[in-house]
């Protein structure tokens, strides 16, 4: 039986997979066309491309508008208070997702609520977002993760019975359908990053989509310094900031959209392949199929680690998994509450205080299902190990079941042994800048 990578022996696998980014031609004839042109910025707003690409991103997943503003977490911030989420108000959020979204609703000035989540699609619980709700509540924050679609039947439904606004975080679910809509059409408002790692990047930048003129119209004054809309039919004033996107980045983002959908296919079809190979393997558990996703999207292929015994963790488990030459993480996302990213107190945000007989403490906070996936079971593959061959995907299958197979061996080891610390979030990004995501 050969030797773990991890404990000297050889790879798996040691070519490197398909690079992301990617880019073509069209793309640099295009930034060129910007940098010639003088007309960098994101003013007058929307810019040429801007508004292109708007437009279109839009209408790919059935909205009537979109907005593109600099980042995923400003795309958070501007549909919370185009929404009238105000200070103090609390959002629903899942307590399993990247540390941002709960930033963006303290950014807002409101009060991120963490409910539990589901534990076959790692998206909010409706039931759990329903015990959460309190009188204070005024909106849900649904986040599709990873290669699933949150339950947008039931929270929609929770949404109206509840007259709370519903806003989708679908950073990971470009060109996604749920039951043939859109991803971000569903609710109220739905908020794109085009972050690095992301199915469409420009190295940094989001979107806002929407089917409500009110909304869209107050999106575009928020983003563009307080000035009024384009059509200003609702004619509402508020401050606003600079959350522009640029020129630049627009060129990019066209040539992405116009590869998104070939993308997504190779990606799915690379995940459906990969599923049936990890079956078999003892102590994988591959997440459920989602009949409701009638388009997939496809951030983060996710799987479970459920091995018959605890003698090796997780996390060991994926150590020894990416020495084996397959790019991979556990602690790709942590409970948000306890991550060392968001060390939200009322000392920084007086909103947790305001109003209650002692501040909001987060430490409070206990989601079984998100500290279980955070810490002991999920195993996150970044997309872009999905864009190759069918030997590339096979090799995933045979490191998995290398790592399993020597499992005894491994155990002996010890994680001390086979180097393996437990860096927090925050020491993590030095040792990590060859990653792509």
């Amino acid at each position: 039986m050969p030797e773990l990578a991890l404990l000297g022996g050889p790879p798996v696998r040691s070519r490197p997979y398909p690079p992301w980014p990617q880019a073509t031609q069209a793309d640099r004839v295009r930034l060129l066309e910007v940098l010639e042109s003088g007309n960098w910025g994101g003013y007058p707003f929307p810019n040429r491309l801007a508004a292109e690409v708007a437009e279109r991103f839009a209408a790919l997943h059935g909205a009537r508008y979109g907005c593109l503003v600099a980042n995923g977490t400003i795309a958070l911030v501007a549909a919370l208070q185009a929404a009238g989420i105000r200070f103090g108000d609390e959002v629903i959020v899942p307590a399993y997702t990247w540390e941002g979204t709960a930033a963006a609703v303290l950014a807002a000035g409101a009060v991120p609520i963490f409910a539990d989540i589901d534990p076959d699609t790692y998206c909010l619980d409706p039931e759990a977002a329903r015990r959460a709700i309190t009188s204070r509540t005024r909106a849900l924050l649904p986040v599709h993760l990873a290669m699933r679609f949150a339950d947008m039947d039931a929270l929609v439904e929770l949404a109206v019975s509840q007259d709370l606004i519903l806003i989708e975080d679908c950073a990971h679910a470009h060109g996604g359908q749920y039951k043939g809509r859109g991803a971000g059409s569903m609710g109220d408002m739905g908020c794109f990053s085009f972050q690095s790692s992301k199915l469409m990047t420009a190295g940094e930048g989001g979107a806002v989509i929407t089917s409500r003129l009110e909304y869209y119209e107050l999106l575009q004054s928020l983003v563009n310094c307080g000035r009024a809309s384009l059509t200003d039919c609702f004619r509402r004033r508020v401050v606003g900031w600079n959350y522009r996107i640029t020129e630049f980045q627009a060129a990019i983002l066209m040539g992405q959209l116009e590869r998104l959908g070939e993308l997504s296919e190779r990606r799915a079809q690379n995940a459906a392949k990969l599923t049936r190979l990890l079956q078999g393997i003892e102590g994988i558990r591959t997440l459920p199929p989602q009949p409701a996703v009638t388009r997939e999207a496809i951030y983060g292929y996710v799987f479970q680690y459920r091995p018959p015994d605890e003698r090796v963790s997780r996390d060991l488990f994926v150590a020894a998994l990416e020495a084996e030459g397959v790019p991979c993480d556990g602690r790709f996302y942590e409970a948000v509450y306890r991550s060392d990213l968001f060390p939200a107190r009322s000392e920084d945000f007086p909103q947790l205080a305001v109003g209650r007989e002692r501040p909001l403490d987060y430490r409070d906070f206990h989601c079984p299902v998100a500290e279980r996936a955070a810490y002991r079971e999920a195993v996150w593959l970044p997309q872009f190990v999905l864009l190759g061959e069918e030997d590339d995907v096979e090799d995933i299958a045979r490191a998995a079941a290398k790592v399993v197979e020597n499992r005894d061996e491994l155990a002996a080891a010890g994680e001390e042994y086979a180097g393996l610390k437990a860096l927090s979030r925050a020491e993590r990004p030095r040792l990590e800048r060859h990653r792509n995501y």
